[in-house]
This record gives C-alpha cells, sequence and structure tokens, in this order.
C-alpha cells in the first residue's frame, strides 16, 4: 500500500460532533476523525462519477473491497515543523501547577512533560509502589494528553472551540421560529485573533494500483469537500491539500532497540539503589509496546473490552507464541457515534478504547513479530480500522523520556 499525505486547512468552523448516549447536547472533537474525512471523499466521487457504482469498479475496491483505503484521523499541526503528529501516551506525566512542554531548558512557566512506563515497570519488579514527583519543584503531577511533534524539541498542538448560536426554521413558513433556539459546539477557524488558520494533518493508506488517482481527484477538489454537520449553513469549509502518494516502508527495529535498551538500562539504576529485584529479568526476551494513536473499537469473545491481552493480539495478527506475555495496561474508554449520510440514520454507539492507551510485551520470539509489527503500524487493531479507529504505533519515542529528564 501507498500513504496520500493530507494536509487541511479550515476556512470555517468545524461542527465535528461526538453525541453522547442519553445526552441532549452535542460535543465537538478535538481532531477530525478519519470517518469524516472518508465519508467526504466518497459523498464528492458519487457526485463527480460518470457511471453507477457496480461491484469491482474503484469505488467499491477504495471503500467495500477486503482489503479497503485506510482514512486515519487529521490532527492539528505546525504547519512549520516536519514530523507526524502523535498521540501522548497515557501514562505521560507533567507538573499540575506548570504544566507543559519547556520551550527552554529552564522555562519558568513550565516544568516539562515526562513518561512513567519503564520506571513503573521497573518498580513493579522490585515491589516498591511508584508515586513520582514533578521534578522541577517536587510538587504533584497529573496525567498530561494531547498530541505533539518534534524538531530538535517537543511541541504541544491543540485547538479551540466556540459555540454558535442558531434560530430554528419554521418550514411550512421558511421564517424564523418563535422560542427555538439551539447552540452547536464547533472547532474555531483560525488562532491567535484569527491571524493564523487552523491545519490538520492526516494521511489515507491506498491500494497501489489506486493510489496515484484518488490524489489525484482530491487535489481537483481542494475545496469541494465539506467536513462535519451543519454544512448547508455554512460550516465545515476545508481546502485539502493531497501530497503525491509514498511507498510505506515502515520499519520498528530501530524504536524496539532503543526502548529494550533504555529498559534495561533502567532496570540496573534501580539494582543500584534497592538491591536485588523480586523477579530479575528474563534472559533473551523483547519488550515492546502498543501504543493508540486513534480510538479502537475492540472485542473479544463478542464482548467489549479495553484491554489487548496475549491471547487477543495473537488472534488479531494470526501469530501464534506461547512466550507472548502481558506486562501491563493503561487504557480507558469512551463512546463514540455519528452520522451516516449514505444511510441517513444514526451510527451505533460504540464503547471505544481512548487514544493514547499503552500496552506493554515481552516475547522470546522476536522474528515471528518483525513483520507483523511493520504491518500493525498499517492496518491497526480492532474493528473500522479503514474509518481511522484502531491505529497504533510500536514503542512510541516518549516512553524514553524519563523523570529526570522531563522536556
Amino acid at each position: 500500500m501507498k500513504r496520500i499525505n493530507l494536509e487541511i486547512k479550515a476556512l470555517s468552523p468545524l461542527a465535528i460532533g461526538r453525541q453522547k448516549p442519553g445526552g441532549s447536547v452535542t460535543e465537538a472533537e478535538n481532531y477530525i476523525p478519519g470517518s469524516v474525512i472518508r465519508g467526504a471523499v466518497a459523498a464528492v466521487i458519487l457526485k463527480w462519477a460518470n457511471t453507477s457504482i457496480s461491484d469491482g469498479d474503484n469505488f467499491h475496491e477504495l471503500f467495500l473491497g477486503e482489503n479497503p483505503a485506510i482514512f486515519q484521523n487529521a490532527y492539528p499541526a505546525n504547519i512549520k515543523i516536519q514530523s507526524e503528529v502523535r498521540v501522548l501516551p497515557a501514562t505521560a506525566l507533567s507538573s499540575k501547577n506548570k504544566s507543559g512542554f519547556k520551550s527552554k531548558p529552564n522555562d519558568p512557566k513550565h516544568n516539562g512533560v515526562f513518561d512513567t512506563l519503564i520506571d513503573r515497570f521497573c518498580a513493579e519488579g522490585y515491589g516498591h509502589l511508584y508515586d513520582p514527583n514533578c521534578p522541577a519543584d517536587g510538587g504533584r503531577v497529573d496525567a498530561f494528553t494531547g498530541f505533539y511533534q518534534i524538531q530538535s524539541k517537543y511541541y504541544s498542538n491543540s485547538t479551540t472551540t466556540r459555540l454558535l448560536t442558531r434560530v430554528g426554521i419554521n418550514r411550512r413558513r421558511a421564517t424564523s421560529e418563535e422560542r427555538v433556539l439551539y447552540s452547536i459546539e464547533v472547532l474555531n477557524e483560525s488562532q491567535d485573533h484569527k491571524e493564523k488558520p487552523i491545519i490538520y494533518i492526516g494521511g489515507i493508506f491506498v491500494p497501489n494500483d489506486l493510489a496515484e488517482s484518488l490524489q489525484v481527484f482530491i487535489d481537483n477538489h481542494q475545496e469541494d469537500l465539506r467536513l462535519g454537520g451543519a454544512t448547508s449553513r455554512g460550516l465545515g469549509r476545508v481546502k485539502i491539500k493531497a501530497k503525491p502518494p509514498v511507498e510505506i516502508k515502515p520499519s520498528v527495529t530501530n524504536q524496539i532497540k532503543q526502548f529494550n535498551d533504555k529498559l534495561h538500562q533502567r532496570w540496573h539504576e534501580w539494582k543500584n539503589i534497592f538491591g536485588n529485584p523480586v523477579e530479575d529479568l528474563a534472559k533473551n526476551r523483547i519488550y515492546f509496546t502498543l501504543d493508540l494513536q486513534a480510538d479502537a473499537i475492540l472485542t473479544e469473545n463478542w464482548r467489549r473490552t479495553t484491554v489487548i491481552s496475549s491471547k487477543m493480539l495473537q488472534e488479531l495478527t494470526d501469530v501464534t507464541d506461547s512466550s507472548l506475555e502481558l506486562h501491563a495496561a493503561y487504557s480507558s474508554y469512551d463512546y463514540r457515534s455519528g452520522w451516516n449520510s449514505a444511510w441517513g440514520l444514526m451510527k451505533d454507539v460504540e464503547l471505544v478504547t481512548n487514544k493514547g492507551s499503552v500496552y506493554l510485551f515481552s516475547t522470546s520470539n522476536e522474528d515471528l513479530w518483525i513483520k507483523t509489527w511493520e504491518n500493525l503500524e498499517v492496518k491497526g487493531v480492532g474493528d473500522r480500522t479503514s474509518e481511522g479507529f484502531g491505529s497504533v504505533q510500536i514503542c512510541n519515542e516518549f516512553h524514553l523520556v524519563l523523570r529526570e529528564e522531563a522536556v
């Protein structure tokens, strides 16, 4: 497969809603889901198609085939930084008083962010509780979530929202209806007093034979696509730039090596301080993490779950490995729904495992997993992966940022 990188500029507010079960208020997402991009692209293709859609044609292969295109989520980005946008792992912490990445080594406003996965694993191995404090001032710490990019230092990316109040329309008289007001929460189209447009970066994994034609189509209809709801009321205008497709060449070998080197180094540092562990590190075992870069819909034994067990991972990847072991899982859940424009119906409410969730595994059969790890970074895990759900990264680089190295 090839990847088409997308750069989405918001030209008007975006009503990207996330309906909660039983609620009457629609909250706005802080990113553009892959399902929204997928629906918008499909709608424009159908609008401009000269013939009807049939089994086996390009549209069917892109959206309904056995190997459909995978539309990833688009996250807010700093366009000046030439790196991918990542989701911070659930194990990341920052000061409660001065949270955030440091803009310089001795930043007076931010005490930095650090990761706790490796230290938590070591603490459990040595029979100790792990309750870290802020390395800068010794104060309390709290979870730090969001999106980030790296370019010599770490940058945090986010969006802002606002409420738009609208009046209901009487369909018979085509005039405003008395005492009917409603509010829509929307993503802002600009920041810094409307001087800087909001940019989102995403991607599409496409079968090789369709990649170029899809990229050309999107580039020729940059301003025809509308994202989210209330498009008939002026919302959802965007400009999408699709870059030429590139061959996917995932390589996780270096990520795995760096993570294991850091884990072993930290384990021996704990040993120098606390003496012998409860149980030493097993020899000839490779440790790796699955870091969710998007919400995932996970099912085990026909039931929704938020934990990827070792048995479940083997079933998801068709790999049989009796040595695979799950050591830790840091995850939480939420609910997601949506609107299917093709059917004119609400989508089912799904229980999802939140992006940023982290799973720590180990195996003694590294050779079995090398190719599988690379495939996981492309295809993801769980259900509805073609809509952006279940995107994963193997051994997120932020796990290497330890407490005394807060960035």
